[in-house]
């Protein structure tokens, strides 16, 4: 079982007026973390989007926000893979303050959807054998 850290930085255009991390910039993290997954595992966006012949929107979302973060903060997102169904997958991402202190937590569920009919369609196998390496439980 592997888990992917990406390190971020928390921003200015990050935060609300209270100089706090605005709650649906968690998700801007979460994402950029889900994009650098993909990349690794060989199913870049770009590519997919472009030359593929399938797309994995995000269907459901959620989050929660533990402890509160400022500007200049440095975070981990962690990611793993939560479930491998035979349309969909669930990652789970941790969020951690530079001293590995838990954050915040968040999970999404992915569809794979023909781009042609925009119906979903079963997980390809090469996709499905990739995101097992990230899997955090058979």
């Amino acid at each position: 079982m592997a888990t992917l850290k990406t390190k971020f930085t928390v921003r200015l255009h990050d935060t609300d007026a209270a100089g706090i991390l605005f709650f649906a910039n968690q998700f801007v993290f979460v994402h950029d973390a889900y994009e650098e997954l993909l990349r690794l595992l060989g199913f870049s966006i770009a590519a997919t989007l472009r030359d593929g012949s399938f797309v994995v929107p995000i269907v459901h979302a959620e989050s929660q926000y533990l402890k509160p973060l400022t500007v200049g903060d440095e975070i981990t997102v962690a990611i793993q893979v939560a479930k491998i169904g035979e349309t969909s997958f669930v990652l789970e991402y941790e969020l951690l303050g530079a001293d590995d202190t838990l954050v915040g937590k968040a999970k999404t569920v992915h569809v794979v959807v023909s781009k042609q009919t925009q119906d979903k369609i079963a997980l390809p196998e090469k996709l499905q054998r990739a995101l097992k390496t990230f899997q955090s439980a058979p």
